[in-house]
């Protein structure tokens, strides 16, 4: 394959966030493939929305059924003017909009056996047992992957059948282990040394691994996969290497992933011998309650031939007995399971099971979509064999009213389907809320789907806002459900709000293109939170969660939050004095702020993403840096050489390169190109030997080339390697299009020319090569000569157009087309050959310059369903903790967890008579006439028993006790607003409610955090703290 050709079959813009998840050969797989998908409830919805968005080749939808009210409640393709059209003919359109790649079809007669011989895989949702059982015979006959999947209002079930003999090539998302090795013995076995900074841990005994770039020993280059033994000392035993070349130097050992076979029994055995995914034996025992109840379901459907109405006591007695009567589960090997029903359990899925939710169908929707993945790609391990998922904890407590059938009885309106779980008092409430919704990218759309189908805030009193500064790419597409081709460009927030309100015309929804962060108060200020129910955060970074969970805090107000990274996801709840707040990980705030030194990025790499981001800071400093530089300062010399004149006129000179002047051609653009691969990869190494050689020895005694400094090797330039040839082609096209000149992607043309090209001997530089290294005691001076030098080189552009700086930006990551990745790429790639680092692959190099989170639509979809269910907890309130839930998954690996939340910290002091958490905050009202900052410490310590050693509004000091008895007097004389005026130069926003202040007192102890003093400077009787109708913290009596 050429260097830059990539594969007709897929679009790697579009897919690039996916691609970080499933490698290349599975997504060219998933490109091919046909999949039918039986049953357009709101589950199939889910399942067709996944699979299109993530690529599928064909889908074929199947459901000859007409259009009913209580399928609005989950199925977003269809709306009140489809009622009585065949859900699939009426969702084809609207599913074949969301990717003009994927062929989406209608079948509407009988599923077949001739049908099926033309699909990889076949999904049924909302399907009869008996048709299951039928089609499920057929699938396994002709070898064909069969799901089946349902939900009946709060519980959810997922039937997986591969196949006896189904082989899983990759079974698990991480990437193969890759390390550098240090040396490599002649023996039997031979002994691998790793680098110091590789960690032999994540190895094992038995794993299978490969070798490349090795020098000396060569025949390990490419092998076949051989296993190893980690030995005590960290070492590896690879196998017999005594009649192998000496090792010389360089090279990586990389793990071979072992493929897996798994066996699926057919579903007719699999009913009465259920493998359960579970993660603990009370899981495995629930969900075999579970499935009893689902037989048991079918069963009262086939003799009645309907479902059990809503919360009719007489249907979910007869489900009851149904289940009782239930020939019994046996083991996987056959032997009786002597288990008790848990009645009471069956009876409520009884109760409940006649109604459609969105939440629960975007969970198990996106968890059948991702079963498909697997059967298509054979990438992950498959469910084995059933999955259930229930969240009836979203019900009332025990001892709490419960729903009526009065109050669950259609209405023939959208919401049937959630009234028959929930009530239409429930459905009353859910439109009365107002929410804010902070981030519209991928998770945000999901939310907004969520929200719009379950009618949140699409009362006359309720609302939407959507708040997101960020603009459509078209890498958007691939997992941002809301978004269209035709948006790109466009605002976030402006087409999620038109699209959801699309979704459900009573909902209205305000965009906000502003970030929420400090720089925006004055946008979303007291009056704006004053109004918001709840906030629901769907955001990809720590420090934004960070701080919209802070205001949260602030303002009182209940907070759900998901994120994903590839196939884990999570979904978190945090409600005011019932759970702790959010806190985000404090490896996350630092990995977000990490930067490298730039000593070890220029000459010290050990890593690989060392010298990807080396290679990002080459794309800078070449394409952008300087033609900004040449652009500002042609006319500017002299200011120019007393400020960054040694740094400019190196960068200066690195871009002239061999040239000596301003390039007139395509060739000339070659010939720097080629030049400064020389400069990089060959004569810089060069220089750094001859200042460092390989046996230097420090005065310690030690080598310099030792621990993470790994001594590099310079290379030698060859046209015939893609790498070496992809690194000029880029470097030349980048370089024309900076100075204006036309570019080529004619490789074979280039290689020619390259034949005929002499390698050019670049100019020292500048600046000597010890004074950019910082490790020589000299620093250069900038007089006189190096002041002319500048000049004589920015005089090569005078008189001609301005260059044009070229940005490595967000956009410019995903369009394969523009050479700024295949430069960072090729330039990475060189740079660790010369380091003899383990290179990045294209995928892993855009991951690592772009800090790309991996993303894919399934779990997208099931964090956000999961967010749901929350929703309805929240809005059905008030709740004990004990109704909450934090939940965690794992789709690659089947692993799906939930808990309770912690409850908030109690923190006190021995001499004060009450406690707090960080939910409570101090109320002072700042009176009229205002308190000046003697009245309120006088205030506090007869209110509340504190004696205070400091007084903060922000980082600015308003008070402390250190002071001098005359700087003391000087503030407490003066209004608590003129203080922080004086002290911050700030006066309060119009608007605001009141100034947060932050305190220390006496006694307090390390670990004490006192509540923020919240100073209301509205009249008390107007408003109330922001947010809140809660007390303050009483007096102590």
């Amino acid at each position: 394959m050429a260097v830059l050709e990539t594969s007709k079959l897929l679009d790697e813009e579009l897919y690039s966030r996916q691609l970080c998840v499933l490698d290349l050969p599975a997504m060219q797989r998933i490109r091919r493939a046909k999949v039918l998908l039986s049953g357009l409830q709101g589950l199939g919805a889910e399942v067709a929305k996944n699979l299109v968005l993530m690529g599928v080749g064909s889908l074929t939808l199947h459901d000859p059924h007409p259009t009913c009210w209580s399928d609005l409640a989950a199925q977003f393709f269809l709306s009140e003017k489809d009622l009585e059209r065949s859900r699939a003919e009426a969702s084809q359109e609207p599913v074949a909009k969301l990717n003009g790649a994927v062929q989406v079809c209608v079948h509407t007669g009988d599923i077949t056996e001739e049908l099926l011989l033309d699909f990889q895989v076949v999904v049924l949702t909302a399907s009869k047992l008996e048709e299951q059982l039928r089609v499920g015979a057929l699938c396994h006959k002709l070898g064909i992957c069969f799901l089946v999947a349902d939900t009946r209002g709060l519980v959810g079930q997922l039937f997986s059948d591969f196949g006896e003999d189904f082989t899983v090539q990759d079974p698990t998302e991480a990437e193969p282990l890759t390390a550098a090795i240090q040396h490599i013995s002649q023996g039997s076995p031979g002994i691998l040394t790793l680098r110091k900074e590789a960690d032999a841990r994540y190895f094992h005994d038995g794993d299978l691994v490969t070798f490349s770039g090795i020098e000396g020993m060569v025949e390990l280059n490419g092998c076949d996969p051989r296993p190893i033994r980690v030995q005590e000392d960290g070492t590896l035993e690879i196998g017999n290497t005594a009649i192998f070349s000496r090792y010389l130097c360089g090279g990586a050992v990389t793990e071979v992933k072992k493929s897996e076979t798994v066996s699926h029994k057919p579903l007719d055995v699999a009913l009465l011998q259920p493998r359960v995914v579970a993660q603990s034996p009370q899981e495995a025992d629930r969900a075999r309650c579970l499935h009893q109840a689902f037989r048991a379901l079918h069963q009262f459907e086939h003799l009645n031939g309907r479902l059990p109405q809503p919360w009719d006591p007489d249907d979910a007695e007869m489900v009851v007995g149904l289940a009782r009567s239930l020939e019994p589960l046996k083991g996987t090997e056959g032997e009786p399971l002597e288990e008790l029903l848990d009645e009471a359990l069956v009876q409520t899925v009884a109760l409940s099971s006649a109604g459609g939710l969105s939440p629960m169908a975007a969970m198990l929707g996106a968890v059948a979509a991702q079963e498909v993945l697997k059967a298509i790609s054979r990438k992950f391990m498959p469910l084995d064999q059933w999955l259930y998922f229930d969240a009836l904890d979203c019900l009332p407590e025990d001892g709490k009213p419960l729903p009526t059938p009065e109050d669950c009885a259609p209405r023939c309106c959208r919401y049937d389907g959630q009234i028959a779980v929930f009530g239409a008092g429930f459905q009353e409430k859910l439109g009365q809320q107002r929410y804010l919704v902070v981030g519209a990218g991928a998770i945000g759309c999901e939310l907004l789907k969520g929200f719009a189908l379950v009618g949140l805030g699409a009362g006359a009193s309720g609302g939407v806002t959507v708040a997101d500064m960020d603009h459509i790419e078209r890498s958007n597409l691939s997992r941002q459900f809301l978004f269209r081709t035709q948006d790109v460009g466009r605002p976030k927030a402006e087409v999620a709000a038109e699209a959801t309100h699309r979704l459900n015309s009573d909902l209205q929804v305000t965009p906000l293109t502003y970030a929420l962060d400090p720089t925006t108060e004055h946008i979303y200020e007291d009056n704006f939170f004053s109004r918001v129910d709840g906030v629901a955060a769907a955001l990809d970074s720590f420090q934004a969660r960070h701080y919209v969970a802070a205001r949260c805090t602030h303002y009182l107000k209940p907070l759900l939050e998901a994120g994903t990274q590839g196939t884990l996801g999570h979904a978190s709840v945090f409600v005011p004095y019932v759970t702790e707040a959010y806190r985000a990980p404090a490896s996350g705030l630092a990995s977000e702020d990490a930067t490298y030194p730039v000593c070890t990025l220029r000459h010290f790499p050990s890593t690989v993403e060392h010298t990807v981001q080396w290679a990002r800071d080459e794309f800078e400093g070449l394409f952008c840096l300087s033609a900004e530089t040449i652009n500002r300062h042609h006319q500017e010399l002299t200011s120019l050489g007393e400020t960054d004149g040694p740094q400019v006129l190196t960068l200066l000179e690195e871009v002239l390169g061999v040239l000596r002047e301003r390039p007139r051609t395509w060739q000339d653009c070659v010939v720097w190109a080629l030049g400064h691969w020389q400069r990089r990869f060959h004569y810089g190494i060069m220089q750094l030997l001859s200042r460092f050689p390989p046996d230097k020895v420090l005065e310690d005694g030690t080598l310099f080339w030792s621990g993470p400094k790994q001594c590099p090797e310079p290379l030698e330039f060859d046209a015939s390697q893609d790498t070496h040839l992809l690194y000029v082609l880029a470097a030349a096209n980048l370089y024309a299009r900076m100075h204006g000149l036309p570019g080529s992607r004619d490789q074979t043309a280039l290689r020619e020319l390259l034949k005929m090209l002499p390698l050019p001997v670049p100019q020292p530089s500048a600046a000597s090569f010890p004074n950019d290294l910082n490790l020589a005691g000299a620093s250069a001076e900038f007089g006189p000569e190096q002041l002319k030098k500048l000049h004589q080189v920015l005089e090569v552009w005078s008189g001609s157009p301005p260059l044009e700086p070229l940005k490595f930006e967000k956009a410019s990551q995903d369009n394969d087309s523009n050479f700024h990745v295949d430069f960072v790429v090729a330039a990475a790639s060189l740079r660790a050959q010369n380091y003899g680092i383990p290179p990045a692959n294209r995928t892993q190099s855009k991951r690592i310059v772009g800090q790309i989170i991996p993303a894919i639509a399934t779990t997208t979809a099931a964090v956000a369903g999961l967010v749901g269910l929350e929703l309805y907890k929240l809005v059905g309130g008030p709740r004990p903790l004990s109704a909450f839930r934090h939940s965690y998954l794992h789709l690659a690996e089947n692993r799906f967890s939930s808990w309770v939340p912690c409850a908030p910290a109690i923190q006190k002091l021995h001499y004060l008579t009450w406690t707090w958490t960080c939910w409570n905050r101090l109320k002072v009202p700042a009176g009229q006439p205002e308190k000046t900052l003697e009245l309120l410490l006088a205030h506090l310590h007869e209110q509340f028993g504190l004696r205070v050693t400091m007084l903060l509004h922000g980082k600015a000091l308003l008070y402390s006790a250190r002071w001098s008895p005359n700087k003391q007097a000087q503030h407490l004389a003066l209004r608590v607003t003129e203080l922080v005026q004086r002290v911050t130069g700030q006066m309060p926003k119009p608007g605001q409610r009141v100034l947060v202040l932050e305190l220390s007192c006496e006694g307090e102890e390390e670990d004490t955090t006192f509540p923020p003093l919240h100073y209301e400077l509205c009249d008390k009787t107007a408003a109330l703290s922001p947010g809140s109708t809660e007390p303050c913290i009483p007096s102590p009596q």
